[in-house]
């Protein structure tokens, strides 16, 4: 079967027609070169991503994949888009712009017919020892590949979606969440329904005084209905949280990536570890909550269309949304006396931790009598936000739904003394009934939303920076470096921190070329380390210019900025993550990696000293570090973040104050290593 495949120097194009035909809805791809597949989707306002299968899941991963790209090692010139699967087919995009619906196994073997072939003969040969031709022999055969490469990689897959930045509504709609949104409204208004008649087959036997069989079976059967619609709702529910916490975590955790160093130094340890639970509770409150109130409003109109049909008429069923209209101001009330004790409870957690962490200068510097003095008002203030709080909450989930019961009895008062027939008043009593549960469902929701609705104010720093889109730059300076242009141009450099004090640096010029090893020395506080962030990207000159293989910041963006200069920040500035020595070595490359990149981290590893440390851990490379993990020293830290700095294979490497910790013997050993294997460098230390 002959394949619909591009022309792999069509890239861009064939991003652009896949985005269109996803309904990404982009820009149009400029002309970009050999740029690489990032750059392209970027200058889209897109993100691609290169994933990496495993053989024994590739026919999983063709059928959930789209929109993605596909690149055969068996046929490098030549690219397939993957627009999605329907029925067990992949959908593909021809360079006609017409949709192909192929069988599975074509493009299957286009992807790894190069990992078959290694193992091809052993497959063969063993075969023709034990199995003659038959049906039997192709599963056989693909049991065996499957056996043989089990942990064999599959690249070219380059996966196509929205960037974090984009908005949440957009994202989840691409990512299916509006399917799941319009099943779990559609199919708890369905059961609602089947709730309302199965008491209504009922009530209308109970009025009558005899229940026929007919009405009977019509009853069951409502009942049995119910039961797959619930079953309904509950899978659409599910599926359309666990999709809105994967975006949500995406877009903090954006945001934390892009807040500025700065700005995180200023605020402190304990308002960061606020921020940590405040996003815990955002994720669970927003998603829970607004499925309840959307539920909850659901149930109020068919409650509403009860007790207009009922004893009470019109006018019962207006007092019911005037009822839920005081409800709402109530929660409005709630939510701002909640975000009032919030933002006590997260002072008074921020005060805590920075008490803990400086509680040496405080044993030292304060007298004991008055160490408790700033908590006990603090303690006072909270209590009172709380009561207040606490009040408000026990009248809006309490005293609402039950004060509703009253009222809504009362108001068939009227027509029960009027000797209103028993069938009206039945339905009016059903009405309120169904009211007060649907209030009790709303008054829950809205608690949860205003709980999120604080943590998202409380959260806002972190949202803003998720939605600031970094320099993209023009695809086509991702390529290489102009070999005659120096690596690193500095003209007249100027950088402040703070627009009310005076400069850090000022009229800084500096050249650094290819090959070049350049120390930078000087006394603390004079402006080393802001120069180096200056240099791999990590901060913005406020005057001069500073260009990287003759181009600015502007036209090579962000990420080819990072491509080409990458750094080693001081100990204090840099992180293991908690994750294996792998991960936190490799975080610049593929991931999974490859069998050649872990071999290259092991050697890199040792060559700056780290082997009796890969000795000594049980798993190795995939030994799990950081807080929970394998504790690391200070200097075996230091080593890692330069083995993490090196793997990168930058054009220009710096590294600041990355030695200070290390002996004598193991520095002359690091500085092996990094004088053989950066291709140029620049180090900051003390004199």
């Amino acid at each position: 079967m002959t394949l619909p495949t591009w022309p792999i120097a069509e890239a861009p194009r064939a991003l652009a027609a896949l985005a269109e035909a996803a309904g990404l809805g982009v820009t149009p791809a400029p002309e970009v070169g050999d740029a690489p597949m990032e750059a392209v989707a970027a200058s889209m306002g897109l993100e691609v991503e290169a994933t990496v299968l495993r053989y024994p899941e590739v026919d999983d991963a063709l059928l959930r994949l789209g929109p993605a790209l596909l690149r055969p090692t068996s046929t490098p010139e030549e690219a397939l888009v993957l627009l999605g699967a329907r029925r067990g087919r992949l959908v593909l995009l021809g360079p006609d712009g017409r949709r192909h619906r192929v069988a599975l196994a074509p493009v299957r073997a286009a992807l790894v017919a190069h990992l078959e072939a290694r193992v091809a003969p052993v497959v063969a040969r063993t075969l023709g020892e034990v199995m003659a031709e038959g049906p039997r022999r192709a599963r056989v055969a693909r049991a065996l590949f499957v056996q043989l490469l089990q942990g064999a990689p599959c690249e070219g897959v380059w996966q196509l979606r929205l960037p974090p930045e984009a908005p949440l509504a957009r994202q989840g709609w691409f990512g299916g969440l509006g399917r799941a949104l319009a099943a779990l409204l559609g199919a708890s208004a369905l059961a609602y329904g089947l709730h309302l008649l199965s008491w209504a087959l009922i009530g209308r036997a109970a009025l009558q005084g005899r229940l026929d069989a007919g009405w009977s079976m019509a009853w069951v059967l409502v009942l049995l209905t119910l039961l797959p619609t619930r079953l309904l709702v509950t899978w659409s529910q599910g599926v359309f949280t666990l999709g809105g916490g994967t975006l949500l975590k995406r877009r903090l955790l954006q945001g934390a990536l892009r807040m500025d160093p700065e700005a995180v130094k200023r605020e402190g340890v304990g308002r960061s570890v606020g921020r940590v639970h405040e996003a815990e509770a955002v994720e669970r409150l927003a998603l829970s909550g607004g499925i309840a109130g959307a539920l909850a409003t659901l149930e109020l109109v068919g409650a509403a269309g009860v007790l207009a049909v009922g004893a009470g008429g019109l006018p019962h069923a207006l007092l019911l949304l005037g009822w839920t209209a005081l409800l709402l101001g109530l929660a409005r009330r709630f939510t701002g006396r909640l975000a009032r004790w919030t933002a006590q409870r997260v002072a008074m957690s921020s005060a805590l931790v920075e008490q803990m962490i400086g509680h040496r200068t405080r044993l030292a510097q304060q007298p004991q009598a008055r160490w408790h003095e700033d908590e006990d008002q603090e303690l006072t203030r909270a209590l009172a936000c709380a009561a207040a709080m606490d009040r408000d909450l026990a009248h809006l989930l309490v005293t609402g739904p039950r004060a509703w019961m009253l009222l809504g009895l009362l108001g068939l008062a009227g027509p029960f003394l009027a000797g209103t027939p028993q069938s009206g008043l039945a339905l009016g009593l059903g009405g309120v009934l169904l009211a007060e549960q649907a209030l009790r469902r709303l008054t829950a929701g809205l608690a949860q939303l205003a709980g999120a609705a604080v943590a998202h104010e409380r959260l806002r720093p972190l949202l803003d920076a998720a939605r600031r889109r970094p320099a993209v730059g023009q695809p086509g300076a991702w390529g290489p470096r102009d070999p005659a242009a120096p690596l690193i141009d500095a003209r007249g450099v100027g950088f402040r921190y703070d627009p009310r004090r005076p400069p850090v640096i000022t009229g800084c010029s500096l050249r650094i070329g290819a090959g070049e090893r350049v120390l930078v020395e000087g006394a603390s506080g004079g402006g080393k380390s802001t120069l180096a962030a200056l240099v791999a990207g990590l901060r913005t000159p406020e005057v001069g210019l500073l260009l990287c293989g003759g181009l600015d910041r502007a036209t090579l963006g962000a990420a080819g900025w990072r491509r080409r200069v990458v750094a080693a920040p001081q100990h204090h500035e840099n992180h293991v993550l908690a994750n294996t020595l792998a991960f936190n070595l490799l975080m610049g490359r593929r991931w999974p990696p490859p069998p050649g990149d872990l071999e290259e981290a092991e050697a890199v590893c040792a060559e700056l000293g780290l082997g009796p440390l890969l000795a000594r851990m049980p798993a190795g490379l995939m030994q799990r570090v950081g807080e929970t993990g394998w504790q690391l020293s200070h200097g075996e830290q230091s080593r890692v973040f330069v083995a993490r700095a090196l793997l990168q294979g930058a054009d220009l490497v710096v590294l600041d104050e990355s030695f200070v910790a290390l002996d004598p013997e193991t520095l002359r050993a690091a500085m092996a290593c990094v004088w053989r294997r950066a291709p140029a460098l620049l180090v900051v230390a003390h004199p």
